[in-house]
């Protein structure tokens, strides 16, 4: 398994494909709290801060919201003050 390199981890978010038991005892020994639900088919159950993982889902959404706009999600703003306030406008939109 890769090793993770990261100054301080406070908790480790994803989906239920991350859920696997060695990137769990991976970010467990790093000291990081394990924000990932069980898969439905898991014999032990595994808890998780549900609060945390719905924000997780919702910074998500906002990235993908970003990404179907084409002129972000290709970056024709070259410019990163002009890019930046492409992100903000959208932002606001949402």
């Amino acid at each position: 398994m890769a090793q993770l390199n990261c100054a301080h981890t406070e908790a480790m978010l994803g989906d239920k494909g991350y859920g696997i038991n060695e990137l769990v005892q991976l970010a467990r020994s790093m000291g990081a709290e394990v924000v990932i639900p069980p898969k439905r088919n898991r014999v032990e159950k595994r808890e998780y801060d549900e609060y945390l993982y719905k924000l997780r889902h919702l910074v998500e959404n906002a990235f993908f919201m970003l990404k179907r706009r084409r002129g972000i999600a290709t970056r024709y703003a070259k410019n990163t003050a002009l890019f930046l306030a492409a992100v903000h406008i959208r932002h606001i939109a949402l």
